[in-house]
């Protein structure tokens, strides 16, 4: 593995949230997390875990449809900018008209299917790549990989997180 790199196995939807809502307590305004999976694989799960442990007003549910959507602090932390970049076929280019770069500085922004799309936002980001279990029967089970990428998360100890494996 490499060095900034932990691994975590997820073996329900309520423990995706409440891995979101531990998650909070690592990450501070201007962390862009960028989340990888296959559809059903947890990513707005994690993000309403996010909300909850951010303090965030409004129910996090997949921006599929709008694209993005802003959920403002209630208790005086960043807001929650989630993005689903699912139908976006570009790059970097085609997430300019929802000025990320502007919210970054402010907020926490999550943006799922982002890879090969956002990275040129910042040096500086949280990966998390969530597969299924191969063999899981109840379809639960998540293997979910977090990469801190540049100095920002090269001083995080990502081992602090629970269920470590």
């Amino acid at each position: 593995m490499a060095p900034g790199t932990v691994r975590i196995v997820v073996d329900s939807p309520e423990a995706m949230r409440e891995l979101g809502r531990r998650l909070t307590g690592l990450l501070r305004a201007g962390d862009l997390v960028m989340l990888t999976g296959e559809l059903g694989a947890g990513k707005t799960t994690l993000t309403r875990g996010l909300g909850e442990g951010l303090g965030v007003r409004g129910a996090v549910t997949s921006p599929t449809f709008v694209i993005a959507r802003v959920h403002p602090s209630l208790v005086a932390g960043p807001p929650l900018v989630h993005v689903d970049a699912y139908r976006l076929g570009g790059g970097l280019d085609d997430m300019e008209d929802l000025d990320l770069d502007v919210s970054l500085p402010e907020s926490v922004v999550v943006v799922e299917w982002g890879e090969g799309k956002v990275e040129e936002l910042t040096d500086d980001r949280l990966h998390l790549l969530i597969h299924r279990a191969v063999g899981d029967t109840t379809d639960e089970v998540r293997h979910v990989t977090l990469t801190g990428v540049g100095e920002r998360w090269a001083a995080v100890d990502l081992g602090v997180l629970p269920g470590l494996s």
